[in-house]
């Protein structure tokens, strides 16, 4: 019998952490290990990307939408070079990722030798919370272990990495001796409980406040039944972080959708206008959508001490898991009789999403993009796991769909990076196959690596039970959301050269795969073409034409600010013509209905 190498434990362990999926993409630097995949019954599976970028994004996918840890793997020198951004992705939203890394033989280090980086110095940011090398086979159980654990219990990405020499070396556990480390699987995590006088002084805020307003991240999604019944307790008005726009669906009447720059207008006021904060599970970072200091009294609930008290100066910073802090909160709390001011959210949630499918239904050329987000909102099944890719997509997602239901929905948060949409709809297939799944991606984006993985998709998708992955692209040419960006910020036209993207057929190249390719040129054909998609025994690349001109005005600005930044930005810019048109009219929509001229 061939004795086990480090390359095979290496497997064997990840299987006793349940590890199911690895996304990577091979190379010589890992040749130990992809050995040792053959010999395991490619157990936990080898889910190959076309790029080791996308192999991180599709493990933050994964990790994002199972709830469990996410791990990808990549060779040496420039493999692990290209899996930083997903690594930095998974860092700056809080996702546990670890990552499995090559390198150059022991003999050749400091040789200036082929593919050779510093993999510690390296990743020492990106992985700041655990990064280790492997340099000797008793070595490994502690620190694949810890790597995990450290994973799990900061949220973050972490790294170990793997010499090539030392993966094919005979593995040899740690002894009981001096200087050797002995590991051990599993962990059991502490109920993090509330401090009682905390949660009774948070109480007498939250009582003595007349308009309560809530905002929740991606932390209250366990809790939403707890949020549920504050929220009608204190007659609040519950805006989510973008993060946590899959925290509490989209139909009650009082949630006020998202906050911030990608935000809504009821989460603007409600922010505004409240008198009372109470922050669950969120780090939102943009102080200027908060209330003002001194307007508002706040309480934060958050179960990351690291994340605790920041943005706003709450009088009680509550280190717990949300569900166990609000249900220990609830006795304490006394339901408000006046209802005028949840009353006051409700017709603005409701004005709000009236405007929405006004604006939605604004013509264009040749299609609105807010309209392909609407239409799926009327259609978006209740078990659906929507991605965005970062640009302009961002901004309808966050506010054009409406979730309901189970609706799981995420995008790069933090990092806004470009990229992410298709591989996290990649992992999260991988964790759901049982799940339709839909991402939304600008046509620079893919032009960028979507198509890449359209290859993926092509692969692998006869594996999954319900084979839905719907790829929606907004096709119009442009980097729309920096051209707006050069508009409104610098005041300048945009410069083409920068901006313009080359035509490409992205329904004729899905077709070319054996996947459902859909034009659609006109708004009348959005409807039927997702039902089509949505009914399909395959997954479906919809290209739809939708219109540059169409901005994403801010959720606060008022007419006369519309007015005034159209009449700016459209000097010397013949583009931005369908500004007027459709950025004004489309703000007059919201209104003049409402007495505004």
């Amino acid at each position: 019998m061939a004795s086990q190498t480090v390359a095979d434990y290496l497997l064997a362990r990840l299987r006793e952490w349940d590890v199911e999926k690895i996304f990577a993409f091979p190379g010589d630097g890992i040749n130990g290990i992809l050995a040792a995949f053959g010999k395991a019954d490619n157990e936990p599976k080898f889910i190959q990307a076309r790029h080791e970028e996308m192999s991180a994004f599709e493990a933050v996918g994964y990790a994002k939408f199972s709830g469990k840890l996410g791990v990808c793997m990549a060779t040496s020198g420039p493999g692990a070079i290209h899996l930083l951004n997903g690594l930095y992705d998974a860092k700056l939203d809080h996702v546990p990722v670890v990552a499995i890394v090559g390198q150059t033989a022991r003999s050749a280090m400091g040789g200036a030798y082929q593919q050779e980086v510093d993999l510690l110095s390296l990743y020492k940011d990106v992985a700041s919370d655990y990064v280790q090398m492997v340099t000797v086979p008793e070595q490994l159980p502690n620190v694949l272990d810890r790597a995990i654990r450290i994973a799990i219990a900061e949220s973050a990405p972490t790294a170990i990495i793997i010499p090539s020499d030392v993966q094919e070396l005979e593995y040899t556990p740690p002894t009981h001796a001096f200087k050797m480390v002995p590991s051990s699987l599993g962990i059991n995590w502490p109920a993090i409980q509330a401090d009682d006088v905390a949660i009774r002084g948070a109480a007498e805020i939250l009582n003595s406040g007349s308009k309560v307003a809530m905002l929740i991240g991606h932390g209250a999604r366990n809790a939403a039944a707890e949020v549920r019944e504050v929220a009608d307790l204190l007659g609040a008005g519950v805006a989510k972080a973008l993060l946590g726009k899959d925290s509490l669906p989209d139909d009650l009447p009082y949630v006020t959708g998202s906050i911030g720059l990608l935000g809504t207008r009821p989460s603007y006021e409600l922010m505004r206008d409240c008198d009372t904060l109470l922050t669950i599970g969120s780090s939102f970072p943009y102080t200027q959508f908060m209330p003002e200091a001194g307007k508002a009294r706040g309480v934060q609930i958050d179960v990351d001490p690291r994340m605790i008290g920041l943005r706003y100066p709450y009088e009680f910073n509550i280190v717990a898991d949300a569900a166990t802090a609000l249900r220990a909160l609830i006795p304490h709390l006394k339901r408000k009789e006046d209802r005028s001011w949840r009353e006051g959210i409700e017709s603005n949630v409701t004005r709000w999403w009236s405007t929405m499918r006004a604006e939605a239904m604004v013509e264009a050329k040749p299609i609105n993009p807010m309209r392909l987000f609407s239409e799926l909102s009327d259609r978006l099944p209740a078990d659906a796991i929507v991605t965005a890719d970062s640009g302009s997509s961002a901004n309808w997602y966050a506010r054009h769909l409406k979730f309901h239901g189970n609706v799981r929905g995420s995008l790069s948060g933090n990092l806004a990076t470009m990229g992410p949409g298709v591989p996290y709809a990649i992992g999260a297939k991988f964790a759901h196959p049982d799940r339709p799944v839909i991402a939304f991606a600008g046509d620079g984006a893919m032009q960028m690596n979507g198509m890449a993985e359209l290859i993926t998709v092509q692969r692998y998708w006869h594996e999954w039970s319900d084979s839905r992955l719907i790829v929606a692209i907004l096709h119009n040419d442009d980097l729309n959301q920096v051209t707006w960006e050069m508009r409104a910020m610098v005041g300048v036209p945009a410069f083409l050269e920068s901006q313009a993207l080359p035509d490409v057929d992205y329904a004729a190249f899905a077709s070319s795969l054996g996947l459902q390719g859909i034009s659609v040129t006109s708004p009348d054909e959005l409807g039927p073409a997702w039902e089509k998609a949505l009914a399909a025994g395959r997954p479906t690349v919809l290209d739809v034409r939708t219109d540059p001109d169409v901005p994403p005005i801010p959720p606060h600005a008022t007419f006369e600010q519309a007015l005034n930044s159209a009449k700016a930005v459209l000097k010397g810019d013949d583009r931005a013509a369908g500004f007027v048109k459709a950025g004004v009219k489309i703000k007059a929509q919201e209104f003049l209905p409402h007495g505004d001229d």
